[in-house]
Order: structure tokens, then sequence, then C-alpha cells
């Protein structure tokens, strides 16, 4: 029998043994109280365990009282030291793209003026490029199911075009970190349009990027069939960029950035581990969930008044609608309470585009579950701290009113966060810290050795 005619004929043996597996596994849970142990490497507050330091960008949910309490506040989002709304501000009042500007940022610790931005953005068009039959031999030969994975695994095919790869001198991971921050949206879209070639019977459509456009408009000149776009898809689509581009040191995938550049591995591997982290329905994979649960509630509403949005985010809660996780998709963060500055950014621009796509009624729905959740949670749960939208809650619904498919959400984050992720990789490097390696403490008893006869 082939491989996986095989695979079918011992899963139900695997199943039995992934109960053992699952059961010699499960821990306790008051051991992690008996041991204060920080799960998350957060307290039950939610504050963030002090791991290291940095320079790229500065995340604040909360703000020290006259009484010298920590307590929580308006949430702010700095990239280095700037306030993320002034930079948004800057580039808006010009009517100009940000993302590259924000990139130079977040890389070389200034903001670039005029002729250093333009070499930069002609540096990011010259390299936005992939080796010759990448998409043919790579990305064409073996479509994935998911674009985060087709992303994984062309990065880490690069490495075997490069002959370079293991240096890891700040110039060569620079190079390399540039190279990728370039390429990202092609390998992103391809995959995309490779996958719905072969797996949705789509067109095969592979446009050649432009070195002139921006980012943002060269993500939607290779999505779009007929390469077209507007100035307020790209702007809108520009502005998502920014505000993803970095948040923090210890967020999952930059943490994993640290964790294996700590260890000397190679641009490659580490920016592949770090898609892995971003993948996740808990990270970078939110937003799909806040749309689908979005539909969900759609279908099942009576009327959309408040009591009728109310039963249903209880309904949530409970566990009794959606995915029965328990959870209101896009409200709550990890660090801010009150608001997310990069939410509060977002839904300044969504109106906009609501209007000018017909959603303004889904907009309206949007922003009554945004009003509405807080409460809902505080009357059903403990809180150590407050409850908002964040910017998963509004970036779904800006993707899918410019039509980007709900593969491509994820990708998207990563083409954006490749430029936080290089920023903390070369950070971690340049400062030659020790190999990141927590405790964990082991809660076995002890027990002797049994002759195999014996058992």
């Amino acid at each position: 029998m082939d491989f996986n005619e095989f695979i079918k004929y011992v899963m139900p043996k695997i199943s039995a043994l992934s109960e053992l597996a699952e059961e010699s596994t499960i821990i306790d849970n008051t051991f992690y109280y008996k041991y204060d142990v920080k799960r998350g490497l957060r307290d039950k507050q939610g504050k963030g365990v002090l791991a290291g330091l940095t320079d790229i960008s500065e995340v604040v949910g909360k703000k020290t009282n006259a009484q010298g309490e920590s307590v929580p506040c308006k949430g702010v989002l700095r990239y280095r030291g700037i306030d993320i709304k002034d930079i948004v501000r800057g580039f808006v009042s010009e009517n100009r793209y940000g993302f590259e500007e924000t990139a130079y940022l977040l890389l070389f610790g200034s903001l670039p003026d005029k002729k250093e931005l333009g070499e930069f953005q002609d540096l990011l068009g010259g390299l936005r490029s992939l080796p010759i039959s990448f998409v043919r031999d790579v990305i064409m030969k073996a479509p994935a199911s998911d674009m985060m994975n087709g992303l994984s695994r062309s990065v880490l095919t690069l490495y075997s075009y490069d002959d370079a790869a293991d240096d890891i001198s700040i110039a060569n991971v620079l190079r390399q970190c540039l190279q990728l921050i370039a390429q990202f949206p092609l390998i992103a879209v391809y995959s995309y349009q490779v996958y719905k070639y072969y797996h949705e019977e789509g067109s095969l459509i592979i446009h050649t990027p432009k070195s002139d456009l921006s980012t943002a408009e060269n993500m939607l000149h290779l999505m779009r069939a007929d390469g077209n776009y507007t100035e307020l898809e790209a702007k809108i689509l520009d502005m998502m960029l920014v505000l993803h581009a970095e948040h923090g040191g210890g967020n999952n995938s930059t943490f994993t950035t640290h964790v294996v550049s700590s260890s000397g591995s190679d641009t490659y591997s580490t920016v592949a581990a770090a898609l892995g982290s971003l993948k996740g329905p808990r990270h970078g994979g939110a937003n799909i969930k806040v749309v689908k649960m979005f539909e969900d509630m759609k279908e099942n509403l009576k009327d959309r008044s408040d009591g009728a949005v109310r039963d249903y985010l209880n309904k949530l809660l409970n566990k009794e609608a959606f995915d029965r996780s328990g959870l209101i998709y896009g409200i709550g963060h990890a660090v801010y309470s009150q608001s997310d500055p990069r939410a509060e950014i977002l839904k300044s621009y969504v109106e906009k585009l609501a209007d000018a796509k017909g959603k303004s009624e889904d907009c309206a729905l949007y922003e009554q579950i945004e009003r509405l959740a807080p409460e809902v949670i505080n009357e059903n749960r403990t809180m150590y701290k407050g409850v908002s939208a964040n910017v998963d809650f509004y970036s779904g619904f800006v993707n899918a009113m410019l039509g980007i498919p709900t593969e491509l959400f994820t990708p998207i984050f990563a083409v954006s966060r490749i430029v936080g992720w290089s920023a903390h990789r070369i950070e971690e490097l340049s400062n030659k810290g020790k190999i990141i390696r927590p405790n964990y403490k082991c809660i076995s008893e002890k027990k002797k050795y049994t002759p195999l006869a014996q058992r």
C-alpha cells in the first residue's frame, strides 16, 4: 500500500495512543498556583514577565497613578518613541503612502528625510523579485492549501538560493531582511493564485510587480486579475500595513524571532519560525475568526436591536454559538484594556471604505458589537482589566471590503510584520545576548525503572 493508505490503516491505533499521550501530559491546574507559574509568561492580571529590553517599539496599556498603583489607561503604541497616531497623521496629511517610511523608521531608528526615503523605496523596488524559475519550481510544484505554509516553505527554500545564508553579520542579515520584506508580497499572492488555480479551478494569474509602486499598491496589483485598484483602497491597505508592522518584543511571533535568533540560527529559519507562530488563530489568524463570527451573527440575528445582539454575544460567551469557543473574537487584548490605538485609527477609515463599498449597514453592526461586547463580557466574566476592540476586530472587515480572500488575511499580516521581525532580529544579534531559555519545573514523582518482563 502507498503511504497515504498506510496512514489511514494505522490511524485507529495512533488515535488510541494519542489518548495515552494526552493523559500522560495533563498537569493539575493547582500546581500553577502552587509554584506561582506565569502561564503564557503573564500573571493573572495579564501583565507580561519582563524577559528582555527593546528600543524598537512600546506597547502601553497601563499607567502609574498618584498612589503608585498600576491602573488601566487608553492604549498607546510607539514606534521608536514616536506615537503611531502621529506617524499616521504625518503621512496622511501629506497624502502619501506610509509603510515604506515606517519600515525605515523601525529598521534604522529615525524617520528618513526625502532623499533617504526615495533611496529606500528604490532599494525595495529593486529587490522586489524572486530567483529565476522560483515561482515554477517552488511555489507551483506543491501548492499549499494554507498560504502561511506556502510562505514558510518558500522562505526556507530561499536559503538554498543564498550563497551567504548562514552569515549572521549585521550587514548580511540586513540584506536578507530587506530582500524578504520586498519578496513577501510576491510569495504570498503567488501562493494564493497557484492555490486558486489547482484547488478551486480558477484562472492562474501571475502579474509582474512594479518597482515604482508602493507595497500596498503592488499587493492589489498582483492580487487582481485586471491589476486595478482605487487610491482609497491602496491608501487603506497601506494604513493596515503600517499598523501591523510592529507591536513590541513580547508578542508571540516577535518573541519567537528573539528566541530563534538567540540560538545563532540563520535568517530564513528564524523567519519561518515566526511565520509558524503568526499562523495560529490566537495570533495572526484572529481576524479571520472575527469575519466568520460576524457572518454567523448576521445569519442568526432575528433583528439588529441591542437586545438581540446582546443575546447573541451571551451565547458566544456561553459556548452556545459560532465555534463554541466561549470567545467574542476581536474583543480584548493581552496588553490593551481601555482601547487599542490601532483599532481606533483603523475605525476612523473604515466608514469611508464602507460607504464606498455599500457596506454601511455592516459597519453599523460592527460598531454596535464594539459598544456592547465589553458590557456583556464584564457581566459574565471576572475581569482584572477592561476590554475593548482590538485591531483584528476591524482589519478582517477591511480586508473583506477590499476583496481580499480570507486565505490571504494572515499572509498580509506577515507582509507587514516581517519589518518588525527584521528589526528585532537585528536587535537580538547586535546585543549578543544569551540564548533564551526560561525554566520549566518538573512535577513528576520519582519512579524506578521496571524491567520489561515485570511490566
